[in-house]
């Protein structure tokens, strides 16, 4: 009597994990590179452009301080045996003020480029993700794993998974933003950028 009970539970059981796996949804995976998305925009492309337009005059500027320190040092390594040495010092102490000066000038640039740089991106990406978003819904896709990152989990994906592009073109087209003209560097792309998506918000 036992057994059959216990048989019973058990066959029971068995017909509702069945039904269960019957309506469960499958899940639907996708793969994209985030950050090459964002930057592959056409807006993307134009914006890093832009920015790196914006810091060109600074970074010539850097560049003529840099090319006047070797030219100088090149006098002093040709001329030390003839200066006196009161010359020669305050010679070696103009150049070791112009190298600090280059040094603190161009770090303050770098910072500066790289806030702009992430303030543009953060706001690129916030509307890219939007986008990505929708089209994984309309697409099915319960899951979509970024793979920008070299430390992805993610060992192999088919290429049909891989929704980048799509991404890119959609929010091309939502943007109405054309891509940049050929030649015209607008195909950059940022030198660092965050590796990480905007975070989707939590399930309810």
């Amino acid at each position: 009597m036992k057994r059959s009970l216990a048989l019973a539970v058990l066959m029971a059981s068995g017909l509702a994990l069945a039904a269960n796996a019957q309506t469960a949804a499958p899940t639907k995976v996708a793969v994209i590179a985030f950050q090459g998305a964002v930057a592959q925009t056409n807006e993307g492309q134009r914006d890093f452009a832009d920015l790196q337009k914006k810091f060109d005059p600074k970074r010539q500027q850097l560049k003529v301080l840099s090319d006047d320190i070797d030219n100088l040092k090149k006098q002093l390594q040709a001329q030390a045996d003839k200066l006196s040495d009161t010359e020669r010092a305050s010679r070696a102490k103009s150049i070791d003020d112009k190298t600090k000066q280059l040094q603190r000038e161009g770090e303050d640039a770098q910072n500066d480029f790289q806030t702009e740089m992430q303030d543009v991106y953060g706001t690129l990406a916030s509307k890219v993700y939007d986008v990505l978003a929708d089209y994984a819904k309309k697409q099915g896709f319960t899951v979509v794993i970024d793979v920008s990152s070299q430390q992805t989990p993610v060992l192999y994906a088919d290429e049909s998974t891989n929704i980048t592009k799509a991404v890119i073109d959609a929010y091309n087209v939502k943007s109405g933003i054309p891509a940049p003209p050929a030649g015209t560097g607008g195909t950059a792309a940022p030198t660092t950028a965050p590796h990480s998506a905007p975070k989707a918000a939590p399930a309810k």
